[in-house]
């Protein structure tokens, strides 16, 4: 029986930071794309340095019926992460799940929407700094979006 949407558990994994948050952050990408996709089971995890950890997430997916992971590598570019640290640790998590199958996904690299993602930021940005929108909800509170030097 192939699995379906329903047995099929989505992990987005990020990197993980000592800064909370930028591991908050990716609470915000994975509650935005539950809202947004068609799969039932999704789950944060980070590769290191903060919970929950892959190892984590592919066990909840699992306690929610999943029977087939789908981890996505919510990084730009296929590193030494997406090659080997996060296949490897997919694998080491699959080992306590037997019957349970996995694959890695490509990270977001160079996609034709990722372009109109670059343009929305620096207009948004152009736009905050010549004070004619408000900061976004990643530079809100920080120092970014604004114009120095020119002396």
């Amino acid at each position: 029986m192939q699995p379906s949407e329903e047995t099929t558990g989505v992990i987005l994994v990020d990197h993980g930071s000592r800064r909370e948050e930028s591991n908050l952050l990716l609470l915000k990408v994975v509650d935005a794309y539950r809202e947004h996709s068609q799969w039932q089971i999704v789950e944060p995890a980070h590769m290191e340095l903060a919970e929950p950890s892959i190892a984590t997430a592919f066990a909840r997916c699992v306690e929610r019926g999943a029977q087939r992971i789908v981890v996505f590598p919510y990084f730009l570019s296929p590193g030494r992460h997406w090659h080997s640290d996060i296949p490897s640790l997919a694998a080491k998590a699959a080992e306590s799940h037997p019957g349970v199958t996995f694959l890695v996904t490509a990270p977001l690299g160079l996609h034709d929407l990722m372009l109109q993602v670059i343009d929305d930021r620096i207009a948004h940005c152009l736009q905050h700094s010549s004070g004619n929108a408000e900061a976004c909800e990643i530079c809100d509170g920080s120092k970014s979006c604004q114009l120095r030097g020119g002396t």
